[in-house]
């Protein structure tokens, strides 16, 4: 199973980016996956200390954390594997290595981030003040 992210970078305070994760290799169709993204600062590899930025159930139900509400959106497209994230009105705080996650479940919290089965490699988001 692979999970690829793209589209991280450098932007300026204000700025907007477009990550994208596609998804190989599933076990299943990708369509009966939960996908989620996730956050971590730099200077930690551990999957607990992610933190959920979105998620998308299969039915297309969203879920977002409070720093990303009114500025991000989550979006999938079954028919390529990929699920997006559009990040608007970017602050330096949201600086981050963003992960791509899935998992087949639904009965735990989104928010539990040792509860996705497979994990994207990350890609830097950094926003400058």
């Amino acid at each position: 199973v692979q999970l690829v992210e793209s589209g991280g970078g450098l932007v300026q305070t204000g700025g907007s980016l477009k990550l994208s994760c596609a998804a190989s290799g599933l076990t299943d169709a990708f369509s009966n996956y939960l996908m989620a993204w996730f956050r971590q600062a730099r200077g930690t590899d551990r999957i607990f200390d992610r933190d959920l930025v979105a998620a998308i159930s299969w039915d297309g139900r969203t879920e977002y954390a409070l720093s990303g509400r009114g500025r991000f959106t989550i979006s999938r497209d079954n028919a390529k594997n990929t699920v997006y994230l559009q990040m608007s009105t970017l602050k330096p705080d949201d600086t981050a290595v963003y992960y791509c996650a899935a998992r087949r479940h639904d009965t735990v919290s989104y928010y539990f981030s040792p509860s996705y089965d497979y994990w994207g490699q990350g890609t830097q988001v950094t926003v400058s003040s």
